[in-house]
């Protein structure tokens, strides 16, 4: 069962799997299914199996905490069970998997109750790329009767913000969709902010699509909110010892397939939110500030560190 989380890899640094969420959810399926169908004959074959699948996912795509820390927590529960039997290893690994993946939908449905507390009628919501959560919360305000707006971003180069102004079209939500070159011109006209993440460091900076952090300054500019919506397992606790959160740097062909000769393209996927512009981090725990992140997580999820 190798395969699978080879070709899952390969999905996820395809952009084939996107989003923070989806990707660790992907990673968490198929360390499930690999264990599932391990050919491991003793306790360390199995360990050495789930290490080398999550030095794969790890290599598969640099800033994606999530899925680091759903697969740490996973083989790090497996790693201190003192059980011989591999049925019984693999039985925990399925289970804890089983676990990870339930109380995920938990913590988006009690972000997506305290985010869309926020939205009320006529408010003019403005949101960048494509975040199931942020999505999520939007609908849960729909759904609660509440009749607003949202402008979002084209988000280029892989235009992801198409994906999200489908799904909020097909969520019956008045949307306006934009060029990114469009946003000092549109922000004015909107009450509020919210943007996913794909990292938060010890800090309470926001790794997010390329393009959130110029529109963090200019949300700061014209005085509106800016508020990012993020599971709490999406800090970095290898920000705390100095580290930097690696950009990952995507093919330049994704912006210009047929580019001069000679001409440097860059292609950063993300960029970094300083804390100073962020109204608040919305998660599972309510709204909290930014910098308060490390002793929130160390609250609420110990095993992290």
């Amino acid at each position: 069962m190798a395969d699978i989380i080879q070709v899952t890899a390969e999905k996820i640094r395809n952009l084939q799997v996107k989003g923070a969420r989806n990707v660790a959810i992907a990673a968490v399926e198929a360390l499930q299914a690999h264990a599932i169908h391990t050919k491991a004959q003793n306790r360390a074959q199995f360990l050495t199996e789930l290490k080398e699948a999550q030095a794969i996912f790890a290599a598969s795509r640099e800033t994606e905490p999530l899925m680091r820390n759903a697969l740490r927590g996973i083989i790090n529960q497996a790693q201190n069970t003192p059980d011989q039997n591999i049925d019984t290893l693999t039985e925990g690994v399925n289970t804890n998997a089983d676990k990870f993946l339930k109380d995920l939908d938990t913590s988006r449905e009690q972000t997506a109750e305290i985010g869309a507390n926020r939205i009320q009628n006529d408010t003019v919501v403005f949101t960048h790329c494509n975040s199931s959560t942020v999505t999520h919360l939007l609908a849960k305000a729909k759904e609660q009767g509440k009749n607003f707006q949202v402008i979002c971003t084209e988000t280029r180069p892989a235009f992801q913000g198409r994906i999200t102004a489908k799904e909020l079209v097909e969520q019956g939500i008045e949307t306006t969709f934009i060029v990114d070159s469009a946003v000092r011109t549109f922000i004015g006209k909107a009450d509020l902010v919210v943007v996913g993440a794909d990292a938060i460091t010890s800090e309470g900076d926001v790794v997010n699509k390329i393009g959130t952090g110029g529109i963090a300054v200019l949300a700061h500019e014209a005085r509106k909110p800016f508020y990012v919506v993020s599971e709490l397992l999406k800090f970095d606790p290898e920000t705390l010892s100095g580290t930097y959160e690696r950009i990952e740097q995507r093919n330049p062909n994704e912006i210009w397939s047929q580019a001069p000769a000679k001409l440097i393209v860059h292609n950063p996927a993300f960029d970094v939110t300083p804390n100073r512009y962020i109204h608040g981090l919305i998660c599972e725990e309510g709204i909290i500030a930014p910098q308060t992140i490390v002793e929130v997580v160390r609250r609420k999820y110990p095993w992290v560190f």
